[in-house]
């Protein structure tokens, strides 16, 4: 898999996030795949680290469950011959008590034979704390 084929592979990833196929999402990964935010905080119930496909299905669902996103735009990638790394423009609003947060994740996938086999994402989790607290 080249390096253009990596980037159209998580244009589509990011697509199906946007349009809730998690399925969809779920198809690009490895079935043994290692994913996480990379992250000490256990604020936010979409941090841990999962292992394959199901435990990433509960990732999206953590997330969505209890984040509304607003915003979700990819502003940059770069890629070589087995990741890709990227930068998003997150706006979103915890669905419990309406705080917002905006911030720009920094997302690294791994490529193995053509699928996703590990993802670590950081983000402002400061704003992610104060985003949960009462």
């Amino acid at each position: 898999m080249n390096e253009q084929s990596m980037i159209e592979t998580i244009r589509s990833v990011y697509a199906a996030f946007g349009s809730g196929d998690v399925p969809g999402i779920l198809a690009r990964l490895g079935d043994d795949v290692d994913w996480a935010s990379e992250t000490t905080s256990t604020a936010a119930p979409w941090y841990g680290v999962r292992h394959g496909k199901a435990e990433v299905a509960d990732f999206f669902e953590r997330f969505g469950s209890t984040m509304a996103v607003e915003e979700f735009t990819p502003l940059s990638f770069a890629a070589n011959d087995s990741d890709v790394l990227t930068v998003v423009r997150l706006r979103a609003t915890h669905r419990a008590n309406g705080k917002s947060l905006a911030m720009d994740l920094h997302h690294r996938f791994t490529f193995r034979d053509g699928k996703i086999v590990y993802y670590r994402g950081t983000e402002d989790t400061a704003q992610t704390e104060a985003a949960f607290r009462s």
